[in-house]
């Protein structure tokens, strides 16, 4: 009798296992698609990556209390189109449009941050500002935010972009700007062209330090760039309307196990498998067979998604994308 239980008590833990383990599988995928239809799952990670790997990239942390002031009030006198993409509406502003690699570095909340702070400069500055804030001086220089490439507080890096101020800085081996991103693209997902090595193991903060590459001309603390206010919403038409005034919003969501295989369409978790929390730039929404969206890019490159888009149910506080929501104004 004990034996069969302790069988029975293995062949669960081994089922178990199983399903955790089981979210990249290509059967999964395809129970995603059966059970659903606003959006399409695909394969975008291999079978065989490690879930350290996929929840590395997840680097929110979600015990915090948000010091910044809550931006509630809004223009009832400002008429919100059906649809909007922050891209066409500031096309002289290219870093809208740009999707970053965060690499193996659990450091989106700093990417989703500075993205949304470059495009504010341009868009605040009427182009005349064309800039990419570095996250790399953000992920090793602030301490207020957390745990660099092992997870911060996105609210606090909008505190520190006023506070102390971020240099500007492009992606790995640009040479563009003080200091560009220290870690190397790499294959989150599945590359057909094989341009990428895998992404392996965990990346470590880098060291902080108040000096621009070697290669750069420019001096760290004469190249700071900093905010002039910050704030946090938590109200839909709000949101949008800071998108349509002031540019994108940085976001943060929880992610299910689903998520991952994403590939088109309006994302709804079919999935309460949660793998961690996330943080990316909003930059429009619009509406989809009928299901309205929120318009966001992701930090994964561009072979993850849509490439490297996706779009999210909006009005429903889907995965918590409307509750924790961050922008700014800079000082230009």
């Amino acid at each position: 009798m004990h034996s069969c239980i302790i069988v029975c008590l293995l062949m669960c833990v081994a089922v178990f296992a199983a399903t955790e383990e089981n979210f990249l599988s290509d059967a999964y995928i395809e129970r995603i698609n059966s059970i659903q239809s606003s959006w399409k799952a695909g394969r975008n990670f291999d079978a065989n990556t490690p879930l350290s790997n996929i929840k590395k990239l997840m680097g929110v942390k979600t015990d915090y209390v948000s010091k910044l002031p809550l931006k509630s009030t809004l223009d009832i006198s400002l008429q919100l189109p059906e649809s909007f993409d922050a891209r066409e509406k500031w096309p002289n502003c290219p870093s809208i449009s740009e999707i970053r690699d965060q690499a193996n570095c659990g450091n989106c909340w700093a990417f989703g941050a500075v993205e949304a702070m470059s495009d504010k400069i341009c868009i605040f500055s009427n182009g005349t500002q064309q800039v990419s804030l570095s996250v790399n001086d953000l992920t090793a220089c602030c301490d207020i935010c957390g745990f660099g490439c092992d997870g911060g507080y996105p609210e606090n890096a909008w505190q520190y972009w006023i506070d102390v101020g971020i240099v500007s800085g492009g992606g790995y081996g640009s040479h563009e700007g003080c200091q560009s991103y220290q870690f190397p693209p790499c294959e989150h997902s599945t590359n057909i062209n094989g341009s990428l090595s895998p992404c392996k193991g965990s990346a470590q903060t880098p060291t902080c330090t108040k000096r621009c590459d070697p290669s750069s001309s420019l001096y760290y603390f004469q190249d700071l760039h900093f905010g002039e206010t910050s704030y946090s919403f938590n109200d839909v038409d709000v949101v949008r309307s800071e998108i349509f005034r002031n540019g994108p919003v940085e976001a943060a969501f929880f992610v299910y196990d689903d998520f991952v295989n994403y590939k088109s369409g309006v994302y709804q978790h079919t999935s309460n498998n949660l793998l961690g929390s996330h943080a990316v730039k909003i930059l429009g929404w619009g509406v989809e067979n009928d299901l309205p969206y929120w318009l966001v890019a992701n930090s994964w490159n561009t072979d993850w998604g849509d490439k490297g888009y996706f779009k999210i149910l909006r009005g429903s506080d889907e995965c918590g994308i409307e509750d924790r929501v961050l922008g700014g104004v800079p000082k230009v």
